[in-house]
């Protein structure tokens, strides 16, 4: 058996690590604090992510292989490369699904390391099953070791991108996911020969690597035009932080309260909660607040240090604080999912404790338990 000779473009190969790292990126962004968003939202964020970082493992393998060169032209299936594409997307949905939707322990940070990585590896084979013309040869090494390789990097990102979902931590796993996306195909690959083949055995129409290439373009645009978009949440300083500094948590001069609150979206410290105490008004910064109390037709508004009679009845209070971020997990209780140290559950009822405070605990009711336990374990 003669095996033909491989050479690769190094700029696609570099192109490759590129779109990977960018994928990464946008993935492990769209999935970060999904624990303050509605169940909607996170179900959006998750279905983007899986888009984005499946795509991503495609795009970044199909740009490897528009390097590749060899004496003899070559096809793929467009089936069969389809179908690699959408393994890919619903191996790292899969995974992403165990994350945010089960009780997040090392358990099922491992088992969606350990799926992505049999994405990778699932998308290199089935992509590479799909070529026309030529025949990969593979050798049980290049397997075995892209195989160890693949789950154990995929397990390293995972891990560290969801130990803490801090910048810091998106950043390194990022690195982690780029780093083993391409180890993985190149590893793959070096284990891999190739012979001729007199014709060709299709399920679907033959592309050539020009139109192969329009896919690849076409989807690293999206990739890269969703990570810009992400992204400048690092880049652009928030209105919060542009804003002149306001002494200590309370801001006396009472700015307009319905402007930046009603079913704007913003983060809680956007929000101004009109409070009272010992006779005069004052405003606090909901960013303050670890949770409001129902109390008759009004509402208590209770920070890590202080306790403020509020004006609003529950109602209107979650109205306000809902789309700031707030989380209802009673019909007497809104809280401030930043502030929440521990949750506890016992049979059919929750509580919530806050840290390096003598706050009373939170019921949780039977019917929010399970957003509660979503957000916070």
């Amino acid at each position: 058996m003669e095996f033909l000779e491989v050479q690769y473009n190094p700029w696609l190969v570099a192109m490759s690590l590129v779109i990977a790292l960018v994928a990464g990126a946008t993935g492990l962004t769209l999935t970060k604090d999904l624990s303050k968003k509605s169940v909607t939202q996170r179900k959006l964020a998750v279905a983007l992510a899986s888009v984005a970082l499946g795509g991503g493992i495609w795009s970044m393998h199909f740009l490897a292989m528009l390097g590749l060169r060899m004496p003899i032209l070559f096809y793929y299936d467009a089936a069969i490369t389809l179908v690699s594409a959408l393994i890919a997307i619903l191996m790292v949905a899969l995974a992403l699904v165990l994350l945010h939707f089960t009780r997040r322990t090392k358990r099922p940070i491992v088992a969606a390391g350990t799926l992505v990585g049999l994405g990778v590896l699932a998308m290199h084979y089935v992509g590479m099953a799909g070529m026309q013309l030529c025949q990969p040869v593979y050798t049980p090494l290049g397997v075995v070791a892209s195989s160890l390789l693949a789950i154990v990097l995929c397990v390293l990102a995972f891990g560290v991108a969801y130990q803490a979902r801090s910048a810091r931590n998106i950043a390194i796993g990022t690195l982690c996911f780029g780093c083993a996306v391409v180890a993985v195909h190149f590893l793959a690959m070096a284990g891999t020969n190739f012979v001729a083949l007199p014709e060709t055995v299709v399920l679907g129409p033959l592309i050539s690597n020009e139109t192969l290439a329009l896919g690849v373009i076409l989807s690293s645009f999206v990739i890269f035009g969703t990570f810009l978009w992400v992204g400048s949440t690092y880049l652009i300083p928030s209105q919060y932080e542009a804003a002149p500094p306001v002494a200590g948590p309370l801001a006396e001069a009472a700015p307009d309260e319905s402007a930046p609150v009603a079913g704007s979206g913003l983060s809680p410290e956007f929000t101004s909660i009109p409070c009272e105490r010992d006779g005069s008004k004052v405003f606090v910064s909901s960013s303050e607040v670890a949770f409001v109390r129902a109390d008759g037709h009004y509402s208590q508004v209770y920070t890590l240090t202080d306790r403020y009679f509020c004006v609003w009845p529950i109602t209107k209070a979650a109205d306000r604080l809902l789309p700031a971020g707030y989380m209802q997990v009673h019909r007497s209780y809104l809280i401030n999912p930043s502030m929440v140290a521990t949750f506890e559950r016992s049979k059919d009822k929750g509580r919530l404790t806050f840290s390096g405070s003598n706050l009373p605990p939170v019921p949780v009711s039977r019917s929010r338990l399970k957003d509660a336990q979503t957000a916070f374990c």
